[in-house]
């Protein structure tokens, strides 16, 4: 990446334009840095790739999830969303609230994990709900809290999300 400026310095005509540019002597400019042509100053910057380490994910693990997601809503016809985060002082209501922001919320599950707090909760609105009762969404969960337990976030989810598209059945024809 690079930046520019024009500093001043020594002054130098430039080429017969009666226009002078300022311009700032090799010994003043930083590593990596030149003068261009039209006065400005150029400098190479070091690339640093962010650091992944506070992610829970690798981009092959989101794109993993991100496939389950994909699959379980197309079989299903429900739509069904994971978040992963804290869910704050009371996780139920913060659950609610997340549920409710969701498009088609009536047909959409929510999987929520909260690692630090210990939560786990799946929410289904009411079109979901008549097709996933409350017993499936229970074994759902125990079997993610048992990968969870094993430090396997990634296939808790997986299996958590297999289990409540099993559960729910696959997309109801319309006539």
């Amino acid at each position: 990446m690079a930046a520019g400026e024009v500093t001043p310095g020594s002054t130098t005509d430039h080429g017969g334009t009666g226009t002078a540019v300022a311009r700032p002597e090799s010994d003043e400019l930083p590593d990596g840095a030149v003068v261009t042509a039209s006065g400005r100053i150029s400098q190479a910057e070091e690339f640093e790739e962010p650091s992944r380490a506070d992610e829970p994910f690798t981009p092959v693990q989101l794109a993993r999830l991100d496939e389950a997601l994909t699959l379980a809503s197309r079989e299903t016809g429900l739509r069904f969303s994971v978040y992963l985060g804290d869910l704050g002082p009371e996780p139920q209501a913060r659950v609610a609230q997340l549920h409710d922001e969701l498009e088609g919320s009536d047909e959409a599950v929510l999987i929520a994990v909260s690692p630090g707090q210990r939560v786990v909760e799946v929410l289904s609105g009411g079109e979901a709900r008549v097709r996933l009762p409350d017993r499936g969404a229970k074994l759902a969960v125990m079997s993610m809290v048992a990968s969870f337990k094993e430090g396997d976030l990634l296939g808790g989810l997986l299996s958590g999300l297999r289990m409540l598209a099993d559960q729910a059945g696959g997309r109801p024809r319309t006539r």
